[in-house]
């Protein structure tokens, strides 16, 4: 705080003079830091202008930051799911056409030529699956081919799986067993999904490979449904109608009757619409958490705001009051430089 204090006729010490050079300085500082907060547009621009602010600005910055980017995650999350749906509502609708082709080839007044022209027609929808299920990719992995899963971080602190995708939609579900090395472990016959068949009798297999293992091929399933392999719609023919006779027979997958594959067929439908469903149901809590954690940004950006931001009225108003101080200051300090001169004519 400065203090009026007069030196009288003394001339080595000028008391008025350095008051008003320091209120100058003052008023010169002031001055410098109100253009610094207009410029930038921060009141607090280093920790020396708010020690307490400038810790709360920067956790609530950085806080900021991770919730923008699980914000970002919900947003990729929500592609999965976009992605996803979509492909599984073209399958449906594929499916239900070679269900329709399946109910149409349960009709005794149709000839064999017919069915087999259905089957043939339903399989090239089914290729069609094929190639949607194969297209079907988000950030290099394949969706619907039942080994994708994927995990985002949409909170603060919270890790929530969001994601699990597990739908074997192929048309070709050829797998190959080395059962040589399924009887070497003591594997019995029925131990393994889709066979029914002596570990230990190679006769029954299909091939032995160039290293001597006995191999193995059967279909496992389609959309869930065990024994519902799509590839049998080709192997429909003149002599054998597999999978759409009325009466016995049977296809490579071991399904017989054209009424047990309308049958399987509906229910690899259902499974299909309960996969769909299942991510409806996390899209919609995705939805919840992007409006959730939109709404936390904004809110924090706010407290950051009143923290760190300058009012650019009163940043205005004090470098107008400073500026004047200033002028005040300079005019002060001219007429304190001129005290001095009167007390010198008295040596004259």
């Amino acid at each position: 705080m400065a203090t009026a204090i007069y030196s009288g006729g003394r001339i080595r010490t000028n008391i008025p003079a350095e008051n008003a050079y320091n209120s100058l300085r003052t008023a010169g500082s002031q001055i410098a830091n109100s253009q610094l907060r207009l410029s930038t547009g921060k009141r607090i621009n280093s920790a020396a202008d708010d020690v307490a602010g400038y810790i709360t600005s920067k956790s609530l910055l950085a806080r900021n930051g991770s919730l923008k980017a699980a914000l970002q995650a919900a947003g990729d999350a929500k592609n999965v799911t976009a992605i996803s749906q979509d492909s599984l509502d073209q399958i449906t609708a594929l499916l239900t056409s070679i269900k329709d082709s399946a109910a149409q080839a349960s009709s005794g007044s149709i000839g064999t030529d017919e069915k087999v022209a259905l089957a043939k027609s339903a399989y090239r929808l089914a290729q069609q699956i094929q190639f949607i299920t194969d297209s079907t990719v988000f950030g290099g992995k394949q969706l619907l081919q039942g080994a994708y899963t994927g995990d985002w971080v949409t909170g603060y602190y919270a890790d929530n799986r969001l994601m699990t995708i597990k739908i074997d939609l192929s048309t070709n579900n050829l797998i190959e067993y080395n059962v040589r090395d399924y009887a070497k472990q003591g594997a019995t016959a029925g131990n393994f999904t889709g066979f029914d068949l002596n570990a230990t009798d190679e006769a029954t297999f299909d091939r032995v490979d160039a290293g001597g293992a006995v191999i193995k091929t059967a279909a496992k399933s389609f959309a869930g449904v065990a024994g519902l392999n799509l590839q049998d719609l080709n192997d429909v023919n003149e002599d054998d109608l597999g999978i759409f006779t009325n009466m016995g027979g049977g296809g490579s997958s071991g399904v017989t009757g054209v009424h047990l594959t309308l049958q399987s067929i509906s229910v690899a439908l259902n499974n299909i619409s309960k996969v769909a469903t299942y991510l409806g149901g996390i899209q919609v809590r995705l939805n919840s958490q992007e409006e959730a954690l939109s709404s936390q940004i904004i809110n924090y950006k706010a407290a950051i705001s009143r923290i760190e931001d300058s009012d650019v009225a009163e940043e205005q108003m004090n470098m107008i009051r400073n500026q004047f101080l200033q002028s005040a200051s300079l005019t002060s300090l001219a007429q304190a430089n001129q005290n001095p001169q009167m007390f010198l004519q008295l040596l004259q």
